[in-house]
C-alpha cells in the first residue's frame, strides 16, 4: 500500500486494526465513549485540527499493528527517514534474541562478579 504522509500512514494503520473508534477506544481507556474517542482520533489524524497524537501513542499504535501483521506505518517511517523496509522478526526469533542477551549479560555479570573478587571486593545488594 502507497501512502503519501505519517496522517495517511496513520490512518491507513488505524483502518487495519479495526478504525478510529476502536482504536480511539483502545488509546483513550474503555470508559470513553467509542464515538466520542472516534472523533478524537479523527482530530489528532486531520492536519487542520490541534489535537496530535504523542509520541507513545503513535508507538503504541505501531507496535499493536505489528502484532495483527499490518506493517504500513513502519514501512512509511522508515522509508520517510530513508532506511530500508522494515524486516519484523518472528516470535521465534525474538525469543531467541531474548534468550542469546539474558545469557550475554549473566557471563558479564560473572566476569565483574570475578573482576570484584580478585581486587578483594564484595557484591552489595
Amino acid at each position: 500500500m502507497f501512502v503519501d504522509d505519517l496522517n495517511e500512514a496513520l490512518s491507513a494503520t488505524i483502518n487495519a486494526l479495526g478504525g478510529k473508534k476502536v482504536v480511539g477506544a483502545l488509546l483513550r481507556g474503555e470508559s470513553v465513549d467509542p464515538t466520542v474517542a472516534g472523533k478524537w482520533l479523527a482530530d489528532c489524524l486531520n492536519p487542520s485540527k490541534r489535537e496530535r497524537l504523542d509520541p507513545e501513542q503513535v508507538a503504541w499504535i505501531r507496535r499493536t499493528a505489528r502484532l495483527q501483521g499490518c506493517h504500513i506505518l513502519a514501512a512509511w517511517e522508515a522509508a520517510d527517514a530513508g532506511y530500508a523496509p522494515p524486516q519484523p522478526l518472528a516470535p521465534q526469533d525474538e525469543a531467541a534474541q531474548l534468550q542469546r542477551d539474558f545469557i550475554a549479560s549473566v557471563k558479564a555479570l560473572q566476569a565483574i562478579q570475578q573482576k570484584m573478587a580478585r581486587n578483594g571486593m564484595q557484591a552489595v545488594g
